[in-house]
């Protein structure tokens, strides 16, 4: 992972935990790719199976989108490894990393 995407998922980890994030329990988190054609998307999307995984591809604004979700803690080196092996294997088909997200509710006082 680039030192670029370490700053922006250390700053998005230290947003979740001031947002009240439960680092305790496993959640889904989503990794993004955006592809040039359907084919490469398809492709890679088959390269990521198992039943933590869920993989979704869908045409977007500058093309082919996957959409990983994947049942994890949402650690820094966890997220940061599982990104780094999911750049190594979409690129060989023309997709670009575009990042992750994780969705939680927001607690209300």
């Amino acid at each position: 992972m680039s030192s670029q995407n370490d700053d922006i998922s250390s700053n998005v980890l230290r947003q979740m935990k001031a947002g009240g994030f439960d680092f305790t329990q496993i959640h889904p988190i989503e990794f993004y790719a955006v592809f040039p054609d359907e084919a490469g998307a398809r492709r890679a999307a088959r390269q990521f199976r198992g039943e933590s995984l869920n993989a979704q591809v869908k045409e977007g604004d500058g093309g082919w989108h996957l959409e990983l979700s994947k049942v994890m803690y949402a650690t820094y080196c966890g997220i940061g490894d599982f990104e780094e092996a999911f750049e190594q294997l979409v690129t060989p088909y023309g997709g670009e990393v575009e990042g992750w997200g994780v969705k939680h509710e927001r607690l209300t006082a």
